[in-house]
């Protein structure tokens, strides 16, 4: 396939790697353009390229990049994009450490949901709770004992289906999380973040998911400040 990642950080640079080793075409671009990425092609294989060019004729859309940055996004950037093109959120909401206040998810929504709002697409939400590390090197072939499973949650079936493929050709169990709209369970602060988790640990772990966010994850009137002293 050919896959187009919108950011070059710890996960989309992962992700990179991992499609490519897997023989996709993957385009990956930034905000500051492919001038600034020669390190990520060297090191992934994915072609550098302007975010108009990562997302034209791809097959799969990965929006890897800081909440905050979302509304940033170019308006058009997805406007020629065909509406069965698959789009990927692996974002998380960093309100005390990165991102600030967002008023829309503090509202309540999910976050997916409201990048959905703010990118006019429909996405699936998925492998936004691993370490890029382990996302890295934690991948096993189907059927190893204790293979470390990801949630994927999303609306549409069939775009559903595509990343829940994905997730296990790159190395990891894929379990259905539901629905955009619980796409809660698999947030920051919950029971699967970060956990690791076999596939029977990851349904575990979601069901036992509580959808109050907690203080920790919610802006402060002096947010942000930074990962080591959240404000």
């Amino acid at each position: 396939m050919k896959i187009g990642i919108i950011g070059a950080g710890n996960i989309g640079a992962v992700l990179a790697l991992r499609f490519v080793e897997h023989g996709h075409d993957v385009r990956i671009g930034n905000s500051r353009g492919p001038a600034t990425l020669g390190d990520v092609e060297q090191e992934t294989g994915a072609k550098a390229a302007e975010l108009k060019d990562v997302v034209k004729g791809a097959d799969v859309i990965v929006v890897t990049i800081p909440e905050a940055k979302v509304p940033n996004l170019p308006k058009d950037l997805f406007a020629d994009v065909p509406a069965n093109v698959v789009v990927i959120d692996t974002g998380n909401y960093y309100p005390r450490q990165r991102d600030g206040r967002l008023a829309g998810i503090e509202e309540g929504a999910t976050e997916s949901r409201w990048v959905e709002q703010q990118i006019g697409r429909p996405v699936v939400k998925a492998f936004n709770n691993i370490y890029a590390a382990h996302l890295r090197n934690k991948g096993a072939p189907a059927g190893t004992s204790g293979r470390v499973a990801l949630p994927v949650a999303g609306d549409d079936p069939q775009a559903k289906a595509v990343v829940l493929k994905l997730v296990d050709e790159v190395g990891f169990d894929a379990v259905d999380a539901g629905t955009i709209d619980e796409s809660w369970r698999q947030q920051p602060a919950s029971p699967v973040y970060t956990g690791d988790f076999d596939a029977e640990g990851v349904k575990a772990a979601l069901a036992k998911a509580d959808p109050a966010r907690k203080p920790d994850w919610r802006a402060t009137d002096k947010s942000p400040g930074d990962f080591e002293n959240p404000a």
